[in-house]
């Protein structure tokens, strides 16, 4: 019994592929093209690969990105046309895989790098593995020159993941905070400035990261006025009593190093005088004395 070649196209119709828009699927590069690559993915037809399809960066040279012959995964980004061929993207496929890897970084509060590729008003333009991020200016270390940071590496922290509005903000100074932290241990005695003064607090800027002076560790005793104690900008050695590297918070306290309840209120100049000292005193009965 013959089987003709209208036979054999009628037995290719009969057979669903059902290949959608979206769908992941394994195929093997077979031939090049001006304007692409064709790809054999199992379908009655070749798919076709667009070279701006091909690769999250700039393709000058198809075969080096996807040699003949190579098994690869791709995306559908475009279903069958009348003759049964599907577009494809890897592009978009590395893409959604950055996203991801992105989301993942933000959700365990790890960093990852970033080049600057230019600057606006409210801060600057990234490139993160092939997908525009940005960064405020407010979450710079260096925040005044901002054209002077085009084209160089930042270590960054992901702040906000948003693939469906391709939105990707990040943090250098969370990043560089979360790296501070990591050289901190309890019981260390740190060096600083008062950066801001609130009822609940005082807060200190020291060593790219800072920390908080709650008012119940400023003394053993009462304090009335946190203003009339502390001003912006002012040196001030505490010892830290806590770190959580998860909310990135780092706690202070200077009322372990007074010899006497209220004596930080008193004689403020001295207790920071003799801070290295106080504080290995204050080491061995730290749990006690919080």
């Amino acid at each position: 019994m013959s089987f003709s070649t209208d036979d054999f196209a009628k037995a290719l119709e009969q057979h669903d592929y059902q290949f959608q828009k979206g769908q992941v699927v394994r195929g093997k590069v077979a031939s090049y093209e001006s304007d692409g690559i064709y790809v054999d993915i199992g379908g009655k037809a070749a798919a076709f690969l667009p070279t701006e399809e091909a690769s999250l960066g700039r393709v000058t040279n198809l075969a080096e990105v996807l040699p003949l012959g190579e098994e690869r995964d791709f995306m559908i980004i475009r279903e069958q046309d009348a003759d049964g061929q599907v577009t494809l993207s890897l592009r978009q496929l590395q893409m959604k895989q950055v996203w991801q890897n992105l989301a993942t970084l933000q959700e365990e509060k790890q960093s990852v790098q970033a080049r600057v590729s230019g600057v606006n008003k409210g801060g600057v333009t990234v490139d993160v593995q092939g997908i525009r991020g940005f960064i405020p200016r407010s979450h710079l270390v260096e925040r005044d020159s901002l054209e002077a940071l085009i084209g160089k590496a930042l270590t960054v922290s992901p702040i906000e993941v948003d693939p469906e509005r391709r939105r990707l903000v990040l943090s250098q100074r969370l990043a560089t905070q979360a790296a501070s932290l990591s050289q901190l241990e309890v019981g260390q005695l740190i060096e600083g400035n008062v950066s801001s003064i609130k009822p609940f607090g005082v807060f200190v800027e020291f060593a790219g990261t800072s920390g908080l002076l709650h008012i119940n560790q400023v003394s053993k005793n009462y304090v009335a006025s946190l203003e009339a104690l502390f001003s912006h900008g002012q040196p001030i050695k505490a010892l830290i009593i806590d770190i959580d590297s998860i909310k990135r918070r780092v706690s202070l306290s200077t009322k372990v190093l007074e010899n006497y309840p209220g004596e930080v209120l008193e004689n403020l100049a001295e207790v920071m005088a003799t801070a290295e000292s106080r504080a290995e005193k204050a080491r061995g009965s730290l749990e006690k004395s919080v």
